[in-house]
């Protein structure tokens, strides 16, 4: 059954425009016929088409089902976005899939890209989100600076992989599963030694990957996974 996303589907049931375009003319989709919705916050409204008004659908819900847990503990991924915003965007979506929870950008003393549009990067979680039948959204964080984010309330365990010489631990031994947990990923040309240092005092623990040297995305995406695989 198609999946909609309605954010406001609990104290309005009219689908929003871009949604209500592809249930009309896209699937043509006629009254008294049966759709689902999300929230993007974890339920599943059963839901039929009450009323087509041209390009408006109303809906009439008939049942409301929150999702099973598919992973426990809170991921949230904390990279650099690339200089070619196509990499940044092939994460995204690739995360959201396995499971996310939530993301941010942060801007790091060597990063390519200094600002951020997040429009783009949330329509592809919503579209992700509904092709992999999840009900709920990750998280997408405007982008602010690292030295700003990492002094924020951050709960659960820290991480930051990074490149520099020292001691690291192997982030899946490191990470104690269902816990929350933020992984500081750095831009191409690494953390500063500055900006280890700071998120060290914060208390990020350094952690690697494996013996591989890999891009942003991929580093990224190699977190997600092991905290995910960890937490099934």
């Amino acid at each position: 059954m198609q999946l909609f996303y309605v954010p406001e589907i609990a104290v309005n049931q009219e689908l929003p425009e871009e949604e209500s375009r592809h249930c009309i003319k896209v699937l043509r989709l006629r009254q008294g016929d049966e759709i689902r919705i999300t929230d993007g916050q974890g339920s599943f409204y059963e839901s039929m088409i009450a009323v087509i008004s041209g390009k408006k659908c109303r809906v009439e819900i008939k049942n409301i089902q929150r999702q099973p847990t598919l992973w426990k503990g809170n991921i949230h991924i904390a990279m650099a976005p690339t200089k070619n915003m196509d990499r940044t965007e092939w994460f995204a979506e690739k995360a959201t899939e396995i499971g996310l929870d939530q993301l941010s950008f942060l801007k790091y003393d060597f990063s390519e890209r200094k600002v951020l549009k997040t429009d783009r990067v949330l329509r592809i979680l919503v579209s992700v989100m509904k092709q992999s039948l999840k009900a709920t959204l990750p998280q997408l964080n405007e982008m602010v600076g690292f030295r700003e984010f990492i002094a924020g309330d951050l709960p659960g365990q820290k991480f930051i992989a990074h490149c520099h010489e020292g001691e690291k631990f192997s982030l899946h031994k490191a990470y104690r599963p269902g816990e929350a947990a933020v992984v500081l990923i750095g831009p191409e040309g690494d953390f500063s030694k500055e900006e280890v240092e700071a998120a060290v005092a914060r208390g990020f623990v350094p952690v690697t990957l494996g013996n591989l040297r890999l891009r942003t995305e991929t580093t990224a995406l190699v977190a997600c996974h092991t905290l995910n695989l960890i937490n099934q």
